[in-house]
């Protein structure tokens, strides 16, 4: 099992900042993919960004050029910095992790919620 832990949401203006972080504990050997997605009340959840070990990232296009996922594999930590918010970007932001494209183990945190005013 992987335990996933996040912290770093709140409320910002629109415009402004906010780093997510994301720390993994348990059997890191079974995972070698970690990410972020959101959801909105009543809606399914989709990705925001995903990194590998190796440091392979991927974005959602609404994010590209505002949002950087980064990760530290000495502390088993994904960072999710997101800049420019926009009052669109609310939402539960979750961390997730798992092994390869498919995501294999399915590990979930328990979410943030990311508040952006207008």
């Amino acid at each position: 099992q992987v335990q996933l832990v996040e912290s770093g949401g709140g409320l910002v203006q629109s415009g402004g900042s906010l780093r997510l972080s994301c720390a993994a504990s348990g059997s890191i050997f079974s995972i070698n993919t970690m990410g972020w997605y959101r959801q909105a009340p009543g809606k399914q959840r989709e990705l925001v960004a995903a990194i590998t070990n190796g440091g392979s990232t991927n974005y959602a296009d609404s994010v590209k050029g505002r949002f950087t996922i980064s990760r530290d594999n000495a502390k088993n930590t994904v960072y999710l910095q997101m800049n420019s918010l926009k009052p669109e970007d609310t939402r539960v932001y979750y961390c997730k992790a798992g092994w390869g494209p498919g995501w294999y183990g399915d590990y979930w945190g328990q979410g943030t919620q990311v508040t952006v005013s207008s």
